[in-house]
């Protein structure tokens, strides 16, 4: 079967289901003939935005979840760099094998994709994944407890100590560990001087204090040793970090606490202060 009888093939399956569907064994074909994996036009069309799996064939856990459009799912396979999911690929590929490939849902817009990709990764989890963030999707709106549903209705904080308030709505996770919340809000940031005036840190979800930390210096980003997330690509000539401690007795007059009649409109900068 040549690869443009394949990839008809691949066109009548996807308008028969919109939903989940391996692309393995199409994949399988063209590498048998020494072609690269790609869509056809036709089927880039039938797909339109889409969310993908990468599966690992020794055990069939899913390793990356992405989204894209056109042959977006094959590109990671070319990818040179030493990313965990690029270096998952090279341990796949060495041990004999080959990722699985299979798209989780399609024909979408790029907004569902986003939203469908996002509540994937939530789902499985990101800390079962290569994944360095929980999706586009996630901003504002992710995977949530009742208890932090709850936290909508907090009080306003009064604020009694110079703040930095650190946005982390990409990164949270309402089951996070001390540590995993603390390695998160303390790097890696592009911020100013400004910090240096700071006496407290407070970790941020949906504009409500989950942490208080006292700051006890800032240091270039990638100084310190994380041990729940990684440091790759981090540039430690633009970003920062700073190292702490729980501030337990303050946690009563901030934490739990509202700072978004602080934070205002929709400002992407994820670093504010409490002070001018």
């Amino acid at each position: 079967m040549g690869a443009r009888r394949c990839w008809a093939a691949v066109a009548n399956s996807f308008r028969a289901n919109r939903g989940a569907w391996s692309l393995n064994q199409a994949v399988g074909k063209l590498r048998d003939m020494d072609a690269e994996p790609a869509f056809t036009p036709e089927v880039q069309a039938l797909l339109e935005s889409y969310v993908y799996l990468y599966i690992d064939p020794r055990d069939g856990s899913v390793f990356y979840i992405g989204k894209g459009q056109g042959n977006r799912c094959f590109s990671h396979l070319d990818e040179q760099s030493e990313s965990e999911k690029v270096r998952r690929i090279r341990e796949i590929r060495d041990s004999g094998g080959q990722p699985r490939i299979e798209i989780l849902r399609f024909a979408l817009s790029d907004d569902e994709a986003a939203l469908v990709e996002a509540a994937a990764i939530d789902l499985f989890g990101l800390e079962r994944l290569t994944n360095r963030v929980r999706g586009e999707g996630s901003r504002g709106f992710g995977r949530t407890s009742l208890a932090d549903i709850q936290l909508f209705n907090a009080p306003e904080v009064e604020f009694a100590h110079p703040a930095v308030l650190i946005t982390l709505n990409r990164m949270y996770r309402s089951d996070m560990s001390e540590l995993e919340l603390y390695e998160a809000t303390r790097a890696a940031w592009v911020i100013g001087n400004k910090r240096e005036r700071a006496r407290i840190a407070l970790a941020l979800f949906q504009g409500v204090v989950r942490e208080v930390y006292y700051i006890e210096r800032w240091l270039p980003a990638g100084t310190l040793t994380y041990v729940t997330r990684s440091t790759d690509g981090w540039d430690a000539a633009k970003r920062w970090e700073f190292e702490g401690r729980p501030a337990t007795d303050l946690r009563s007059r901030y934490k739990g606490k509202s700072v978004r009649r602080l934070l205002g409109g929709k400002s992407q900068n994820p670093i504010r202060y409490s002070f001018e």
